[in-house]
């Protein structure tokens, strides 16, 4: 009797709660990554979906993106109708494709587009995965899907779910035509719109930075201080632009320092774009 107890506990499947899956969220949101893996594994090899996602989640975040891919493919094989999953699964594509060599880069390239496409067709309102197609358009090649027409195109999309996203999201298509005059006055625009927002004011002062305006950038990044002080994405921007101009190096130093001491979530660069970045603006005493 015991050894038939202990089969059926084994064919038992894992199954979390709502009140589970809150304190996995709880520790993603701590970036205690390793821990939600460890919460969530046995519930995922059960064939729960929320759980490979979560198991997914936290993969990607610890840059094991063929992990997350396995895992953001189990959950779209159980439930093929969630814009979320397949998102998430376009994304571990993408990041797929970034670091892995110049063979398996474009079929993976592609399959990030294909699940992005479709996180959008599921959902025309998923406004993460509207931003990350566009991303996707604005920057890969046309042999791949990618392109500018399609980008402005799928802004239009943008324009009706958020104005203010799609001024910034024009403004990156102006730049890369190299219409800087028109993507100054997109980037204006949306921060016109929402003047409260630390994003947005990154956004201006950041691209005044790469145009050399460094006087009126310093101007935005003050506005963006007196908005949200020390907020981690403005320390890590402000220093990104100081590291890029060459200029401020030892006040960028001072910025990723304290960026690098401050308590990150998910939606910050990752420690190590701040410690890469420290790198490049060199030692003290250089």
């Amino acid at each position: 009797m015991r050894k038939v107890l202990s089969l059926f506990i084994l064919l038992v499947p894992c199954v979390f709660s709502a009140a589970d899956f809150d304190s996995v969220e709880q520790l993603f949101r701590r970036t205690q990554y390793t821990d939600v893996i460890k919460s969530v594994q046995a519930a995922s090899d059960s064939g729960d979906p929320v759980a490979s996602v979560w198991l997914g989640k936290a993969a990607f975040m610890l840059a094991d993106y063929k992990k997350a891919s396995d895992a953001f493919e189990k959950a779209v094989a159980a439930d093929s109708t969630n814009s979320e999953y397949y998102h998430w699964l376009g994304k571990a594509f993408g990041r797929r494709a970034e670091t892995s060599n110049p063979f398996s880069a474009p079929l993976l390239a592609s399959k990030a587009r294909q699940n992005f496409e479709k996180a959008v067709q599921l959902d025309g309102r998923n406004a993460e995965a509207i931003n990350d197609l566009f991303s996707y358009y604005l920057e890969a090649p046309g042999f791949l899907g990618g392109g500018l027409d399609k980008a402005a195109t799928l802004a239009e999309k943008i324009k009706a779910l958020d104005p203010v996203e799609y001024h910034y999201a024009m403004a990156q298509v102006s730049e890369k035509k190299k219409e800087f005059r028109s993507a100054e006055l997109h980037f204006r625009s949306a921060f016109e719109m929402a003047p409260r927002s630390v994003g947005r004011a990154i956004d201006l002062a950041s691209f005044l930075s790469k145009q050399g305006r460094d006087q009126e950038s310093e101007v935005i990044f003050a506005q963006a201080e007196k908005i949200a002080p020390n907020t981690p994405r403005l320390l890590f921007e402000r220093a990104n632009a100081y590291v890029r101009a060459k200029k401020n190096l030892p006040v960028a130093r001072q910025l990723l320092e304290r960026y690098l001491q401050s308590s990150l979530t998910p939606d910050d660069p990752p420690r190590s774009e701040a410690q890469r970045l420290l790198k490049q603006a060199g030692s003290p005493g250089a």
